[in-house]
Order: C-alpha cells, then sequence, then structure tokens
C-alpha cells in the first residue's frame, strides 16, 4: 500500500545545493580558532576570576579562607590568555590572508563562466583541499593558491629553477608546486576511476599581487602564474574535449562533492 503523501518527503533542496565557496576551508578554520582557541583562555580566565572573587568575598566576611591560592591560578589564567592572544592574532591573520587570497583568485576565475568553463571551489581531496578546479573543452586545471604578504618596499618577485619556488630569493616551504602536482594527479586519478579518458589535468600555482619571473613551464610540467593572467592562458590552449564529455565530467566531480558536503 502506497504511503500517505506526508510522509514521501524529501529534502526540495538535494538537487540544488550550493557548491563550496572559495575559501569555506580557510574559512571554517578561522570560526575555530575564534570559537575553540581563544574562548578556551578567556573562559578559564573568567572561571578562576569568579573563583578568586568569591574567596575574596568569603575572606572580607571573615570566613577565614585563603584567597591567595586561588588569586595565583588567576593570576596563571590571565598570563595564559596574554601568551595565548598573540599566537592567536598571528594564525588569524593568515587565515584571513590565505582565504582573501583564494576569494581574489576565484573573482578572476568567474569570467571564465562566461566562456564555457566550469569553476568549483576548495573542493576535498581526501585529507586536503584542492582550492579551485576549472573544467572546459580547453582542459582541466587545479590552482593552487599561494597569498603571501609583500615588503612594504621593493621587489615581489617569484621564480621558479629546478622545481622549486623563491619569493624575492627565498625558497618557499612546502613546495607549493609539489602541492600543485599532487592536486592535479588526485583529480586525474577521480576522473579516470569514473572511466573518463583525461589526457592531462594541468597543475597551477597563482600567486595574488606578486610578479612571476617568465621559466619554462614545460620542463616543470606546471603553471606559476598572477591569476590576473591566467584566463587569458587558458583561452589560448587548443579544445581537447567536447562539451560532451565536458558536461559529464562536471556532473561527476559534483556528485561527488555533494556526497562530501553531506558527510
Amino acid at each position: 500500500m502506497p504511503k500517505p503523501y506526508e510522509d514521501q518527503k524529501r529534502s526540495p533542496l538535494d538537487r540544488s545545493m550550493p557548491m563550496r565557496a572559495a575559501g569555506q576551508s580557510l574559512s571554517d578554520e578561522i570560526d575555530n580558532v575564534k570559537g575553540e582557541k581563544l574562548l578556551e583562555p578567556i573562559l578559564i580566565a573568567a572561571m578562576t576570576f569568579v573563583m578568586a572573587g568569591m574567596e575574596w568575598l568569603r575572606y572580607f566576611t571573615n570566613s577565614k579562607p585563603s584567597p591567595y591560592i586561588f588569586t595565583a591560578i588567576f593570576v596563571l589564567a590571565i598570563a595564559y590568555l596574554f601568551y595565548k592572544i598573540p599566537k592567536l592574532k598571528s594564525d588569524l591573520t593568515q587565515l584571513k590572508l590565505g582565504r582573501d587570497g583564494e576569494r581574489v583568485v576565484a573573482h578572476y576565475l568567474e569570467e571564465l563562466r562566461a566562456h564555457g568553463f566550469t569553476v568549483f571551489h576548495d573542493v576535498p581531496s581526501g585529507d586536503a583541499n584542492v582550492d579551485h578546479i576549472i573544467i572546459g573543452t580547453k582542459g582541466i586545471f587545479t590552482i593552487e593558491t599561494k597569498t603571501m604578504q609583500k615588503p612594504l618596499r621593493g621587489d615581489c618577485k617569484v621564480s621558479v629553477k629546478n622545481g622549486f619556488i623563491y619569493a624575492n630569493g627565498n625558497r618557499l616551504p612546502r613546495n607549493p608546486l609539489t602541492q600543485a602536482k599532487a592536486q592535479a594527479n588526485w583529480l586525474k586519478n577521480f576522473l579516470v576511476e569514473s572511466k573518463f579518458e583525461v589526457k592531462r589535468v594541468w597543475p597551477v600555482v597563482a600567486f595574488p599581487g606578486w610578479f612571476v619571473e617568465p621559466f619554462d613551464w614545460k620542463v616543470e610540467n606546471a603553471w606559476v602564474i598572477e591569476p590576473k593572467l591566467l584566463q587569458s592562458k587558458i583561452e589560448k590552449q587548443s579544445d581537447r574535449y567536447s562539451p560532451e564529455q565536458v558536461s559529464a565530467m562536471v556532473s561527476a566531480l559534483r556528485s561527488y562533492i555533494r556526497v562530501q558536503i553531506e558527510k
């Protein structure tokens, strides 16, 4: 017997669930720093303040307690709070810088939608996230965004040498090229396992606001670029996939992202 209409319900949003926004992982981490890591020392300080206040009250009412222990705990808690705050402020500054950089790159990538590309942001890839993915007839690209503070004066140049990236001559830690290539390899494996014939996925490292010195990208098998130039570089590529292939790959990736969101 069919169920009554009232029992046959499902969410009207299951097929129109929004994709992830640019910098969403970093926004989540910012909320975590604000809501948990900063809250912990504040709560400790507040609780010990109340405890010390109660003991001092009893002390002045001749209840003969000794407030010194609780006061010492309160002082230690305040010291811990002031110890944590600079580190948390530094963490928040770096996280916000990274988030805002991803949003800037996303702004430039959105212009590609008018040219038939599909753009994804902050795509879960196992234990990490791909900042941006572009899929279109001219190719498939993963983008790792690196947002670095610029010096107050002097050069702001990025160079690529022997598989490493340098900012004003200083080699960057956690080689961004290695990260970008790992992300591209993950996406290629996902698409191949989804039964698509993928010629290659281009790894890209984007540096908002920095000048990238020319280098032989064919040797490095990756692009390192200022995001303003990314659209023109992609549009110069030859067509590699049909619109039908692109549509199928986009659908598969959307389904994957929805599953990750629902977890």
